[in-house]
């Protein structure tokens, strides 16, 4: 038997890099006493209001087939909260609900391009995108963000990937894997490149509140980007809902149909209680938005100050987003090997950084989303670790 090219697509080493997650995550099952830095799972409980209004929803039957598109109630919070936040008025029809926002990213990318086109990537980028856009048939070409810069994009690199054959650019701010946000000016610089080159820009904002100093900057607010953005969220970091599998895309009108055809064939609606549930998280001024935000902040204060007293190991501040890129390069260990050895000596679980791309090999990516004593055994562990196996 015989599978098709197309699982060859959605592999890779995107998809591997979830490796020693799973094994960090068997471990704990089995009762071991493991830490988890792997994930990007809040620790935090869902909001009691949104809580409460799923299971109202459920008592009061909304268990039933729903709009494929989504529910004109939460499509009208939608729009409103895009307007408010990005600088974009737009109105439910250019809204479409989908299962969070990877299902969003893949509806994108499989209505936007065809077999052969290019879609430029900064890279290091999220490990799923190379499964998306091979999914699609379409080419990735990356360009680097470099660690001495931050990990921020130099318009100047994308500017010189773009081919005949480019069709969109794929932006990710705040960045994950590296916290990085993406200034105005840097993206009026990318603005200019996709309508002189009349390309797409889909946009990934999942992290659009968790950002530290300076605010997040929606690229579809900007002049001439409207008609050419798919802006891409979901309420699972800034409301902790990633098991509800609620997310979005904002698109030009003419778009929706499309991706409606491709929720007909593949998600055939989000369930009603779910999305009742969304109405209330995005209209109700919920105080607990805040205090995870600032949470994460306090974690990524105390992550980056003890992990950078361990000699042999080095660690920007993340402007964003609820991740740390910590520099092992100085151990003598690839990030591969660090993170392999980190789990099997101390139970502490990272990812290597060189699974989200060349530039941030020698890396490796530290989640934010454990409680504060947690992160501090965990830099213990981390710290005795490196004293123990570093080459320096």
């Amino acid at each position: 038997m015989r599978f098709s090219s197309f699982v060859e697509r959605i592999g890779g080493e995107g998809a591997a890099a979830w490796g020693i997650h799973s094994r960090a995550v068997e471990r704990k099952r089995r009762g071991d006493d493991v830490i988890l830095l792997s994930i990007g799972d809040p620790d935090f409980d869902t909001p009691a209001p949104v809580v409460d209004a799923a299971i109202a929803a459920l008592r009061a039957g909304r268990t039933h087939y729903t709009d494929l598109v989504g529910e004109p109630e939460l499509r009208r919070a939608i729009a409103d909260h895009h307007s408010r936040t990005t600088g974009q008025p737009v109105g439910p029809d250019r809204v479409v609900v989908v299962a969070g926002a990877q299902c969003a990213l893949f509806c994108a990318a499989l209505c936007l391009v065809e077999p052969g086109d290019e879609i430029i990537v900064p890279e290091p980028m999220y490990v799923t995108y190379e499964a998306v856009i091979g999914a699609s048939g379409a080419r990735l070409v990356t360009v680097p963000l470099r660690p001495e810069r931050g990990f921020h994009l130099d318009p100047r690199d994308l500017a010189d990937a773009v081919t005949e054959r480019t069709c969109a650019v794929l932006l990710n701010t705040p960045h994950n894997p590296t916290g990085a946000v993406m200034t105005r000016e840097t993206l009026e610089a990318v603005a200019d490149i996709c309508i002189r080159h009349d390309l797409w820009l889909i946009s990934d904002e999942v992290y659009s509140t968790l950002t530290f100093e300076r605010p997040h900057v929606s690229p579809c607010g900007l002049p001439g980007m409207g008609e050419r953005t798919i802006t891409v969220n979901s309420l699972s970091k800034s409301h902790a809902m990633t098991g509800w599998r609620i997310g979005w895309l904002v698109a030009p009108a003419a778009m929706v149909p499309h991706v409606a055809n491709l929720a007909l064939c593949m998600l055939y609606g989000c369930p009603g209680f779910v999305q009742d549930a969304a109405v209330v998280a995005l209209e109700t001024e919920l105080r607990e938005v805040e205090v995870m935000r600032e949470a994460y902040r306090t974690r990524r204060n105390l992550l980056h100050g003890r992990l950078n007293e361990t000699p042999g190991l080095r660690c920007g501040l993340p402007e964003g987003g609820m991740f740390l890129m910590l520099d092992v390069r100085e151990t003598g260990l690839s990030a591969y090997d660090f993170a392999d050895g980190l789990l099997d000596a101390t139970g502490v679980s990272v990812l290597a950084g060189d699974a989200f791309g060349p530039s941030a090999a020698g890396h490796v990516r530290v989640s934010l989303c454990v409680p504060e004593d947690g992160l501090l055994e965990a830099c213990d562990r981390i710290a005795r670790y490196v004293r123990e196996n570093a080459k320096i």
